[in-house]
């Protein structure tokens, strides 16, 4: 049904969900789409289906919380401009504030403030419409790869001052206070440690910490860096390497 939920998955397609399945070399995943146009939701139904995904359409802010705590999904695709009182970006700070689940935003406008707070909410990719469904698939990939994706020698327990990052349990304190931190963000503090010591590029810790399937803009590390400064404070030994990148340590 168009706008509405759905979960359902048609004899006739399984087939060639199966099949693309095999190409896409991935998982089967439980997809929230948050998305009020109902043609667009449509068409990203039938592609994550012909991906092999299980879809999930919610066509508000308030079905889409709904839907989120009913089928615990592996990522959402959100849309920022969904009407009513809640919109994308008060869904996502509502996910944020009790789940790490992967999060692709959709706009309709390409603003570098919209951009910004997606990711300071904790956004995992932001795509501006109109946007091509098979670059948006490719970031699906992308975003469900860096998700499954666990840190080198997870055991490690690093300290910096008064920061000490968890491997194990996935987690960063500073002065013995747990600090909330997105997928990504936990992905980006953990490579630049295994890397401590060495000035990386943008391009190097875009594939090392978030894969090399990223599609986007080098510039997302920026924004994630001011981040991690911002919640992590000045024990982080993070400095900027100019006219390369960034080095820890």
């Amino acid at each position: 049904m168009v706008g509405a939920e759905t979960g359902a998955e048609p004899d006739g397609r399984r087939a060639t969900m199966e099949t693309m399945q095999k190409l896409d070399g991935g998982t089967p995943a439980v997809v929230l789409v948050v998305e009020d146009d109902p043609n667009i939701a449509d068409l990203l139904d039938m592609y994550l289906r012909q991906a092999g995904h299980r879809p999930y359409l919610a066509p508000d802010g308030n079905r889409g919380l709904e839907v989120f705590a009913e089928r615990a999904p592996d990522l959402v695709i959100l849309d920022i401009g969904l009407p009513g009182h809640v919109d994308g970006l008060e869904v996502c700070r509502r996910l944020r504030s009790g789940s790490d689940v992967p999060i692709i935003m959709l706009t309709a406008r390409d603003d570098e403030v919209d951009r910004i707070v997606g990711f300071e909410l904790g956004v995992d990719d932001y795509v501006t419409k109109p946007f091509s469904p098979r670059e948006l698939m490719g970031r699906v990939r992308a975003v469900l790869r860096r998700s499954g994706t666990t840190p080198t020698d997870p055991g490690r327990v690093v300290a910096f001052g008064g920061i000490r990052i968890d491997g194990t349990r996935r987690e960063v304190t500073v002065h013995g206070e747990v600090v909330a931190m997105a997928a990504r963000e936990f992905a980006l503090i953990w490579f630049l440690v295994d890397h401590a010591g060495q000035a990386l590029t943008r391009r190097q810790i875009l594939d090392g910490a978030w894969g090399d399937g990223w599609i986007g803009d080098e510039r997302t590390v920026d924004v994630h860096v001011r981040q991690l400064r911002r919640k992590l404070g000045g024990d982080l030994p993070l400095e900027t390497v100019r006219g390369i990148g960034y080095r820890l340590g």
